[in-house]
């Protein structure tokens, strides 16, 4: 386990007497038991050079939250926490399995009706052209499908780089950075589609407003001093965050 939940108010109140070498160490051990997923052993002497610490301080940690068993020291908080772990795993695990199958099946049922030759009313064979399947958005009380264009990533960073030449230009462009701008993306690319039928094209030009938009800020082009006396610049990653976002289309850094 590399993520366990920390009940602050808890902890708190079961550690309230150590000091802060003790609780360090005891958070430590914690730590060790969800990494492992298993009991300490019981050997106050390893436990205490890979704490960095006292055998006495881990003798004491021990005997207060631990319970020595045959198989080590456990604690009933961790094993609770990893045995939810694993249950969930495995209840996601069968989740993802029933829905492998069940696609793999509808999928198999209709190629196999797509393989059966189509007749007109003349008994003759029909040619069906089969193309990809496309990924649209659903259409909000009937209108029509509109299909949301690619994300142009290179063309999006051109524009940054173009309009904003003053802000830190783009030197890696990353798995992080490349999920914010295709969810940006998305979002403007559905609100206009929903006044008319959209290419990339529409979408860039939008792109390059919004540059020119955030070019007008003063805040966000450094050109404000804040109370430290140091001007604040954004950049790219800082601007397609989705809280940053939203307050620059509503002209939130755009005061006097």
């Amino acid at each position: 386990m590399h993520y366990y939940r920390h009940h602050i108010g808890d902890f708190l109140k079961d550690t309230g007497h150590l000091s802060n070498e003790q609780m360090g160490i005891y958070l430590r051990m914690l730590w060790k038991y969800y990494l492992d997923e298993k009991p300490l052993h019981d050997d106050c002497e390893s436990i205490a050079f890979a704490m960095r610490s006292d055998e006495k301080t881990v003798r004491l940690i021990l005997r207060h939250f631990f319970v020595l068993q045959d198989d080590g020291w456990r604690h009933n908080r961790c094993d609770k926490e990893i045995a939810d772990f694993h249950g969930k795993k495995e209840k996601a695990a069968n989740s993802a399995n029933a829905r492998w199958n069940g696609e793999k099946s509808m999928r198999t049922h209709t190629e196999r009706n797509a393989d059966a030759p189509v007749f007109n009313a003349n008994h003759k064979p029909i040619t069906i052209n089969q193309e990809p399947i496309k990924k649209y958005i659903c259409p909000p009380d009937g209108e029509p499908e509109s299909k949301i264009p690619e994300c142009k990533h290179s063309e999006v960073i051109s524009l940054y780089h173009q309009h904003l030449p003053t802000l830190r230009k783009v030197e890696v462009w990353n798995a992080a950075r490349q999920g914010y701008l295709r969810q940006r993306w998305r979002e403007v690319a559905e609100e206009l589609s929903k006044s008319q039928v959209i290419d990339s094209g529409h979408v860039l030009g939008w792109w390059g407003e919004f540059f020119q938009h955030v070019g007008k800020s003063k805040f966000l082009t450094g050109k404000v001093n804040s109370k430290d006396g140091r001007a604040f610049t954004a950049d790219l990653e800082w601007i397609l965050k989705p809280s940053n976002f939203a307050k620059i289309v509503e002209g939130k850094y755009h005061g006097t």
